[in-house]
């Protein structure tokens, strides 16, 4: 009884710090930026990329408080943890709540470079949220369809070519970029309107893995393939870890190496798509057995 009654009061207490974290740092990122903006000389936009990189490091810090601010959380964490903030990861994740980010968040504080992901062209118009991501260099993507390359030639491999630019940046400081491949959060219901073949996922979608290991394969040191399972086999909204109803946190981390037979022309070459595809849905195969001997051996439901 008296835990259901602290649950609003742990809510509060937990939203008005991530709030309040969010915002203080959220703002000195972009004043961190507006300079960066101002002065476009590559050594002095080097320097502020680092030093919003600090503050990017205390946000993830941060939130990693929420998870034990006004309650205990256990993480049970397998697998590989010989992981270098100083090196360079894609992260191969499944997707089950929003929480996964916060998740991620907590893992990178722990001992990996501080994630970044590629968005879509129109986030970087979005007020205070394109500025920040733009100041941690974060990469926005500006896809051209089959419409558009077969009306003007000249778009094909555009894309491609403008964001490996925008992520040479990533050499200088090194980054995890994190790609959730099954492109949206698992349901019952879109698990069985996709008719998946997989008992704990959706089916994943190869194109943007296989564009990122394209742009950047050769400067990653190793794939990250993280298996995130909640009790229950829940999806947990915010505000269920916020509130403190959350207390358990399953995770596996399995690093591969980065080999030629994985990057390629995904979109023009037939050979490599097919067998990429291969590739990408025999991890998830594995990752869908891993979760049923993660739960049969602990007290998942």
């Amino acid at each position: 009884m008296l835990t259901t009654l602290l649950i609003p009061f742990r809510f509060i207490i937990t939203f008005t710090f991530a709030l309040v974290s969010t915002g203080i740092i959220g703002a000195l990122i972009i004043l961190v930026g507006l300079p960066k903006l101002l002065l476009p000389i590559p050594a002095v936009q080097r320097m502020f990329s680092t030093w919003a990189n600090g503050l990017f490091r205390l946000w993830g810090y941060a939130m990693s408080a929420t998870f034990r601010l006004t309650q205990p959380m256990r993480w049970h964490i397998e697998g590989d943890s010989q992981l270098h903030r100083d090196r360079w990861y894609m992260i191969l994740a499944n997707h089950r709540s929003w929480v996964d980010i916060l998740v991620l968040m907590h893992l990178s504080c722990r001992n990996m470079p501080m994630p970044r992901f590629f968005l879509k062209h129109q986030l970087i118009w979005v007020p205070i949220v394109g500025l920040g991501c733009w100041t941690l260099d974060m990469p926005f993507m500006k896809r051209y369809s089959r419409e558009q390359i077969a009306k003007n030639p000249k778009l094909q491999g555009k894309d491609i070519s403008t964001t490996q630019k925008k992520c040479q940046k990533f050499r200088h400081i090194p980054t995890t970029v994190i790609n959730f491949c099954e492109g949206t959060r698992f349901t019952p219901e879109k698990h069985a309107k996709r008719q998946s073949p997989f008992k704990h996922l959706l089916a994943p979608k190869a194109g943007g893995t296989a564009f990122a290991l394209q742009i950047m394969g050769q400067q990653f040191d190793a794939i990250l393939d993280i298996t995130i399972i909640y009790p229950d086999d829940k999806r947990p909204a915010v505000w269920q870890l916020l509130s403190g109803q959350l207390r358990d946190i399953y995770v596996n981390v399995e690093t591969l190496p980065v080999t030629d037979d994985l990057i390629g022309d995904y979109f023009n070459d037939e050979a490599f798509k097919t067998h990429f595809q291969s590739w990408l849905n025999s991890r998830w195969q594995r990752k869908d057995q891993l979760i049923d001997a993660m739960k049969s051996k602990s007290d998942i439901s």
